[in-house]
């Protein structure tokens, strides 16, 4: 990589490499477990490694139809486009306006066409099934085909929805880009949802057919997903035509319903072989739920053309990637992760994707993640920062992650989801040996707003707490509270200047929504509602969530649809979540509950029923465990309840009591039940 010097068992040691960086300008930067080898980096990078990103970030905003249109010529199309930007209707951006494509043509047949055939695509590792799955390019063409024969002969075409509530495995990657095969949408919904959560997408996106599981499996236990899906139908007003169900081999097979489930396995052996069909560029490839679902879905429409352009760019020039090398985002594929950097961004690129089953910790040991990059030769990875303080928590010394290092192969690491402090990166760092670097997006955006942009020679020793530079397509500006731009350092709202680069197109059945909620705070630009700094080199520092969505370990829980499930249990009259500092997720929430005065359960049971009433409304990965019973919320005169100040509580931090309360001492009391579960409050 430019800008770096790699020394290899320097023969005058250690201090003489020092004095030898000392004289080039560079800066040392870690030791690796021999001492014998160091790395250091320039303290003043080449003018052509300092502006090969600038240059590439100008032109992207300069002349954003040539340059997405040059990215865009690495991929096949059906049929060219017309217009590479149409921006006429702001902000309903259309990108490659008249071209028609396949996505899964461009992530599997392409790379099975120009020789790949035998690479693997997906490696499924799965450690709480104790197994290793390989499945080549020219295997998976097989599998999706037919699969997507399956979902025609059931009646799916071009436009028509299929919703995925699989667990971590193949089928799942498989499922999706079925559906991407014949142009059907897919809403691919994570498996830890519960019913409810369940049956709310269903009713909002109306698939004609749901493909499922019999069950996912945990380190302790087995989920089964069947009568999760059985009580989801039963509670949505829509109803699919058919569930295609596919048993897991050496669990226990799910029972069908008659005319409604079919067997997967059965459907795949009588099924044919399927071609692509070509689909408009701004067609939806998928759906993709995001926070606030509960009551009024939100879900994200991704174009097909543009986001397989963008995330085919990014393997390279954000990630650093080659064809052919193995990369691992450690994520679910029901997040905006797993779609975009497990399933399609390394298929497009013409990866290897790891597909990972399995924790951080406890299947078996922290050392789990160290062992799946050894084992697998894996160059990049992607994970949460909760995933490494899982780690250290466990093994703070590394002994665990030793045993498979170091490793020729890993060159870097990326983090995101949430804020990583910087004793875990440094942990991380030290262990690794490599760069780790932080990166910012979104559920709406599909890929990074900011970044350290591995492919595009930047510094790889950004400074402590930034999430990068904008990447090249986002023209990232930060406003203060006057609405001006924010000077270097000064606090404020980050917003995206429009034209947004190929990215969401709307929202799913709410076109108004869409403008409200993104592109009504300030004309013209994108509002991302967060809040951070930009610092005197440009780097971007996102510093908090400017609305109450709750960031538990990188996932974006909504504090209304946890209170709609507080609020289930009968002698709960009100409720109001926010988030609470913790060390290993980041973000965890807690729920303050006002119960009947006529209530005779304890305040310990109360909790208790409060919790088990989240966990099934919600299920398990909404992290719902601390609860407590309060005479009154602090609320406005207009009825809003004071979030704010309740956070601020929480977490220990000064606040003041807003003149619009109509009855302030509320506070002692709630202060009194924090401190006694042990949460401190100031006044």
């Amino acid at each position: 990589m430019a800008g770096y010097i790699r020394a290899l068992r320097w023969r005058g040691g250690f201090q003489a490499f020092k004095r030898s960086c000392h004289a080039q300008k560079t800066r040392l930067l870690w030791l690796s477990q021999d001492q014998n080898c160091f790395q250091c980096r320039a303290l003043s990078s080449t003018p052509a490694c300092r502006n090969r990103y600038e240059e590439v970030f100008r032109r992207s905003i300069e002349q954003p139809d040539d340059f997405w249109a040059e990215a865009a010529e690495k991929l096949v199309w059906h049929k060219k486009w017309d217009q590479v930007l149409d921006n006429s209707n702001p902000p309903f951006t259309r990108w490659f306006v008249g071209g028609e494509l396949n996505t899964c043509y461009n992530a599997v047949d392409r790379h099975v066409k120009s020789g790949r055939g035998d690479q693997a695509a997906i490696i499924h590792d799965s450690p709480v099934t104790a197994s290793v799955a390989h499945i080549t390019y020219k295997q998976l063409q097989e599998k999706v085909s037919l699969l997507a024969g399956v979902l025609r002969k059931h009646g799916v075409q071009k436009g028509d929805r299929v919703l995925i509530y699989m667990p971590m495995i193949p089928e799942a990657v498989i499922a999706m880009l079925a559906c991407a095969r014949l142009g059907a949408i897919h809403s691919l919904v994570f498996g830890g949802f519960a019913s409810k959560e369940l049956a709310t997408r269903v009713n909002h996106a109306e698939p004609k057919v749901v493909i499922s599981a019999n069950c996912g499996v945990e380190p302790t236990r087995v989920v089964p997903y069947k009568p999760m899906l059985d009580g989801a139908i039963d509670l949505s007003e829509f109803k699919p035509s058919s569930c295609i169900i596919f048993n897991r081999p050496h669990f226990d097979p799910a029972p069908l319903k008659a005319g409604r489930d079919f067997c997967w396995e059965e459907e795949m052996a009588g099924s044919s072989l399927v071609d692509c069909v070509p689909v408009s560029a701004t067609d939806p490839i998928y759906l993709l739920y995001t926070s606030g679902t509960t009551g009024m879905p939100k879900a994200v429409v991704r174009p097909s053309g543009g986001y397989a352009v963008v995330l085919h760019w990014t393997m390279s020039n954000v990630y650093g990637m080659n064809p052919g090398d193995v990369w691992w985002a450690a994520s679910d594929l029901g997040w905006v992760v797993g779609h975009s950097y497990i399933a399609y961004a390394p298929l497009l690129h013409g990866n290897t994707s790891v597909l990972f089953e399995g924790k951080p910790v406890g299947t078996p040991d922290p050392g789990t993640f160290f062992r799946v990059i050894r084992d697998h030769n894996v160059k990049g990875m992607f994970t949460a920062p909760t995933a490494l303080r899982a780690i250290r928590a466990e093994d703070p010394e590394g002994k665990f992650a030793k045993k498979y290092l170091p490793t020729d192969s890993f060159k870097v690491l990326f983090v995101a989801g949430e804020h990583c402090d910087h004793e875990t990166m440094d942990w991380t760092k030290n262990l690794l040996q490599t760069p780790v670097l932080d990166n910012w997006w979104q559920t709406e955006t599909g890929w990074p707003i900011t970044s350290t942009c591995y492919g595009l020679d930047m510094d790889l020793n950004p400074p402590s707490g930034v999430t990068g530079k904008p990447v090249p397509g986002w023209n990232v500006k930060v406003f203060n509270a006057a609405g001006k731009e924010a000077e270097v350092e000064e606090l404020g709202e980050i917003y995206v200047k429009l034209p947004l680069p190929p990215s969401f197109s709307t929202l799913w059945k709410a076109d108004e929504r869409f403008k409200e909620t993104y592109f009504t705070q300030k004309p013209g630009y994108y509002a991302t509602m967060d809040s951070g700094v930009r610092d005197e080199h440009g780097y971007i520092c996102v510093m908090s969530r400017s609305d109450d969505v709750i960031n538990v370990a990188g996932h974006r829980m909504s504090a209304g649809a946890l209170e709609e499930a507080i609020l289930e249990c009968g002698d709960v009259v009100e409720a109001a979540v926010v988030g609470v500092p913790d060390k290993l997720k980041g973000m965890v929430p807690l729920g303050l509950c006002v119960i009947k005065h006529d209530c005779i359960t304890s305040h310990e049971e109360m909790v208790k029923n409060v919790i088990e009433a989240v966990r099934k409304s919600v299920g398990p990965v909404a992290a719902f465990k601390k609860a407590l019973i309060v005479p009154k919320l602090p609320k406005t005169r207009s009825g809003k309840v004071a979030r704010n100040t309740l956070a601020a509580m929480a977490a220990g931090k000064p606040f003041q009591i807003p003149v619009t309360i109509e009855d302030a001492s509320v506070y002692p009391s709630i202060k009194e039940e924090l401190l006694k579960l042990g949460i401190g409050t100031q006044n």
